[in-house]
């Protein structure tokens, strides 16, 4: 029953994007198997603009907080939203995103945390190495372009402004974190696919904004 009502949310939003946003999709993920999507985020519309570029069912890792009223949360994690509890590894939410990867499904994350404030990236979190290292999946790097400017943090209503969502080739990792190097594995995939997420928005990874500060400063 979810995946139908999933299936009509899908259609309704993508319709609506199309004629309100002008909705455009670049490239595609794999049509079969589990694996994570992992996208820059700057509005509240990216997990809609994101789902629909998705011709498969998705589930998406977001913050606790997200949705507080509790009659809503309850039926949006119905249709596939894991509520991350903030601050700390949250052992329950990411071993349920790895179960869902094992079982060849498809988990949405969004590295950086949080809606980035101006719409530029923010430094990821090592969220995205920990489920990489357990399941071994490939990352499919996704940029958003267009929805900070529809929807920026601060405003209630959607501005009619052009969204385009544009999917990478997948990254793989040939080594999981084991032999005490975990920390550095998760640094390793969070770092490679922020910047794979950059280049495919043409703009600069927070590696490199930060580099660009301290030129200035200097």
């Amino acid at each position: 029953m979810s995946s139908a009502i999933y299936g009509v949310l899908w259609a309704l939003f993508r319709a609506v994007g199309l004629v309100c946003f002008r909705y455009r999709v670049v490239g595609a993920v794999p049509k079969t198997g589990g694996f994570i999507v992992a996208a820059n985020h700057a509005s509240y519309l990216d997990i809609p603009f994101l789902g629909c570029g998705i011709w498969r069912r998705a589930w998406y890792l977001g913050r606790s907080d997200l949705f507080p009223v509790p009659g809503f949360k309850a039926i949006c994690q119905w249709l596939g939203w894991i509520p991350l509890r903030t601050g700390r590894l949250d052992r329950d939410a990411f071993g349920k995103a790895v179960s869902l990867v094992k079982a060849g499904k498809i988990v949405v994350i969004f590295p950086e945390g949080g809606r980035s404030e101006d719409g530029r990236l923010q430094f990821p979190k090592p969220g995205i190495g920990v489920i990489v290292a357990q399941t071994g999946c490939a990352v499919v790097p996704a940029y958003l372009k267009g929805t900070y400017e529809v929807l920026p943090t601060g405003t209630m209503w959607p501005r009619f402004r052009p969204v385009t969502v544009i999917y990478g080739a997948p990254i793989t990792f040939s080594r999981n974190g084991e032999n005490g190097e975990a920390k550095q594995f998760y640094q390793e995939v969070t770092r490679t696919v922020m910047d794979r997420i950059a280049s495919l928005g043409d703009v600069e990874s927070p590696v490199q904004q930060s580099r660009a500060g301290i030129r200035k400063a200097e």
